[in-house]
């Protein structure tokens, strides 16, 4: 066994994984440990946020920390080694691991080049080849720039001026040249090379590629280089006297007094989806206001039950009973649309999605077989759903497979809305506020408990009456809660 075998096996690399659905990147929000931890197979060593929630990350290995690769807040593609674990560490010193013999390895790889690169994994790296790489196409009238020419450009631009280089000989491939400041603005010659990931991200924060003076091997921009020039180009607090000549020439710069803040992880996700749902399916909203004095009596009640005590009881748990109720006796609104194969699917299981506000954005877990759950099974699946979403543990498979959801908008003193469909469902019904209104009841106007009810639905799916149908059974429980058991 040579030494680079052995050095591989003793440090073992965790990657990043595909934690969701396709996912090809997530953002490192946490470090549970250092380097010099000892850990055991199955530890949560970090916790990640994908496009779709926060997940903590346990290790596959048991030894101790050797390197952590990124830091807090840096996004990091699926597939890229994180964390280094030194699985022997009793065998004593022993060479880096693997990301720490790259130098050497590229400066060897460069004296090597006119032989021809290898490929270090089928799909990644320098095809293998006796030619070298094309150099750029210099541009009409821009002279190409030697490497130690960058700094000297980079210093003229900033304003600055830079130091002539002395005469030297040209130092040895292995020895890399002086980097000049991430982010910098320097004019591109040709096409910017970045990785799609890092174009996208590029283009997220508003970022012309080609002002970036790549740190990157052969050239190439990276996220650092990036997230660099994205912090340099942001607007700088402006001075007393600026401000007040600007306020008497009646000139106000607003630029200082805003902030920007990437749209990114569950809140991008959330936006794309919002989205491409209100522009596929065609949105139909009813509403209908309702007397649910009943239905707040019965949840006063249901609290002192000893059947639910330590339950979540409140209002929406009746109304996620209701709307379970009508769905069974309106079994064609629980649907989906397949646009591939041009098919309505119907589905004989209800999966409750819940929409819930979280620090990181909304999300919309949603409880399995809803329907076939009795009250109380119905009460501590709802308080478990809300109380991982509040402490942003929900996984992404809790938020996948949903048919209809709940969202609770009253909770904000809202009286209704009208809520987009969560993407691949069927109907979202909102909840509005529950408020002492006049209300003509048994012949007389009284004080009574009212709210209003709105039902999104997809028209593809549910036509007008279908959709009447469902929202009237909804309320019509609510109105009279005893149909819980006439109609369940």
């Amino acid at each position: 066994m040579t030494a680079s075998t052995a050095n591989a096996q003793r440090f073992r690399e965790f990657k990043m994984p595909d934690v969701g659905e396709g996912l090809t990147e997530a953002e490192i929000l946490k470090w549970y440990v250092q380097p010099g931890d000892t850990v055991t197979d199955g530890q949560v060593v970090c916790e990640v946020e994908t496009a779709k929630a926060a997940v903590e990350l346990p290790i596959p290995y048991t030894g101790v920390v050797h390197e952590l690769r990124f830091g807090e807040g840096v996004t990091v593609d699926v597939g890229t080694a994180i964390i280094a674990v030194d699985t022997d560490p009793g065998a004593g010193p022993a060479e880096a691991p693997a990301a720490a013999e790259a130098p050497q390895e590229a400066a060897a790889e460069e004296e090597a080049e006119p032989q021809g690169r290898q490929a270090v994994l089928v799909g990644y790296g320098a095809a293998p080849s006796s030619t070298k790489r094309r150099a750029r196409k210099p541009q009409p009238g821009v002279p190409a720039q030697p490497e130690p020419a960058k700094a000297a450009l980079q210093a003229e631009l900033n304003g600055r001026t830079a130091p002539a280089a002395p005469a030297a000989p040209v130092a040895p491939a292995v020895q890399p040249a002086p980097a000049a400041p991430a982010g910098s603005a320097v004019p591109a010659v040709g096409r910017p090379l970045a990785k799609p990931p890092v174009r996208k991200l590029a283009k997220d924060l508003g970022i012309d590629l080609a002002t970036i003076l790549p740190t990157g091997p052969d050239g190439i921009i990276t996220r650092e280089d990036v997230h660099a020039a994205a912090t340099s180009a942001a607007p700088a607090e402006v001075p007393g006297p600026v401000a007040v000549a600007a306020a008497e020439s009646g000139t106000v710069d607003t630029t200082a007094r805003e902030r920007r803040v990437p749209v990114k992880g569950v809140r991008k996700a959330t936006a794309q989806a919002m989205v491409a749902s209100a522009f596929t399916a065609p949105h139909v909203t009813e509403f209908i206001t309702v007397d649910v004095t009943r239905t707040m009596k019965l949840v006063q009640e249901l609290k002192q039950d000893p059947d639910m005590a330590g339950l979540r009881v409140n209002p929406l748990l009746l109304v996620a009973k209701a709307f379970l109720v009508a769905l069974k006796r309106h079994p064609e609104a629980n649907a989906a649309w397949d646009e591939a194969n041009q098919e309505i699917v119907h589905k004989d299981y209800v999966n409750l999605g819940i929409a819930a506000a979280t620090p990181r954005g909304l999300i919309v877990p949603n409880i399995k077989d809803a329907g076939v759950k009795t009250l109380p099974q119905l009460a501590a699946e709802l308080g478990d759903l809300v109380a991982t979403a509040r402490e942003g543990k929900t996984s992404p498979a809790a938020m996948a497979g949903g048919t209809v959801t709940i969202t609770n908008v009253g909770v904000f003193g809202v009286d209704t809305g009208t809520p987009i469909l969560n993407p691949g469902e069927s109907a979202i019904l909102a909840f509005g506020a529950v408020k002492l209104q006049p209300w003509v009841h048994k012949g007389a106007v009284k004080a009574r408990q009212v709210t209003t009810l709105a039902l999104s639905f997809d028209h593809r799916l549910i036509d007008g009456e279908l959709g009447s149908k469902l929202l009237a059974d909804v309320a019509a429980i609510l109105e009279r809660p005893k149909r819980l058991i006439t109609w369940g």
